[in-house]
């Protein structure tokens, strides 16, 4: 039988186009405990590779990927090249679904529990509007003023409860950094960067980290940028390319931010 995989989570780096397909990182970390005698399992990187027929019948874009929790299904693979797969395994996928946000499941959920109850009142307004309509029809006519004074009360207190919509500012185009590997926001002195101590205790794949010392040799750069948290400057994913970067020295890497959820 072939081999299955099941991921779940957002993608850690930028969407990469291809001719036919798509690409983008995705981490997984293992399980919190291990059978005794045994070491835990630390965080795996993975690259998934979706058709793009695939991947656009989801509505994700470049930016959405990084927010939405997507399930992807399909075979692992360690045949792609290193310049189309930085992660530690590739994965072929069959199947990819965006999953519901749990903020707008709850959402949902409230909205029908208030369904009831606006029903209920609304039965309740009707009721005190029909009230309402007999006492003003057992109104003396001499007050025909307090009654037209009331109805324009009425008329002006929505208008009043209108506020203007304020317009959303437009959001900054990102700048463009010559000579760097695309999806690049921005370079970081390599001493500001903090390695978590899941990471230190890992050891990348040695031929992978070659074949990345050899490709920054030869142009000059990394071939992907690390994914850092914004503010805290805590590595996030890219642990190989930090690897690369402290052995052949580098003042500066290219990053993108991961905000806090």
């Amino acid at each position: 039988m072939p081999h299955k995989i099941t991921l779940t989570g957002s993608a850690t780096g930028p969407l990469r186009e291809y001719d036919r397909y798509v690409a983008f990182d995705m981490r997984e970390k293992g399980s919190p405990s291990a059978p005794k005698g045994l070491k835990k399992s630390t965080f795996i990187s993975y690259t998934v590779f979706v058709a793009k027929k695939a991947f656009n019948k989801t509505g994700l874009t470049k930016k959405s990927i990084m927010h939405e929790k997507i399930l992807i299904q399909g075979e692992p693979t360690l045949d792609i090249p290193i310049d189309e797969c930085p992660g530690e395994v590739g994965v072929i996928c069959f199947q990819i679904t965006v999953l519901p946000n749990k903020n707008d499941k709850e959402k949902n959920e409230s909205d029908v529990k208030k369904e009831p109850k606006q029903e209920a009142s609304a039965s309740s307004q009707e009721q005190k509007n029909k009230e309402s309509i007999k006492q003003e029809e057992l109104v003396p006519v001499s007050q025909p003023a307090a009654t037209e004074q009331k109805k324009e009360a009425e008329t002006v207190q929505p208008e009043a409860k209108k506020t203007p919509v304020q317009e959303k500012k437009a959001e900054p185009k990102p700048k463009t950094l010559p000579n760097q590997p695309k999806g690049t926001q921005d370079l970081v002195s390599f001493d500001d960067i903090i390695v978590p101590e899941a990471f230190l205790n890992t050891r990348p794949n040695p031929e992978k980290t070659q074949k990345v010392i050899d490709f920054v040799k030869r142009t000059g750069r990394l071939d992907e940028p690390l994914t850092i948290e914004k503010g805290s400057n805590v590595l996030k994913d890219g642990y190989r390319r930090y690897v690369v970067a402290k052995t052949v020295k580098m003042d500066k890497v290219p990053v993108t931010y991961e905000y806090q959820k």
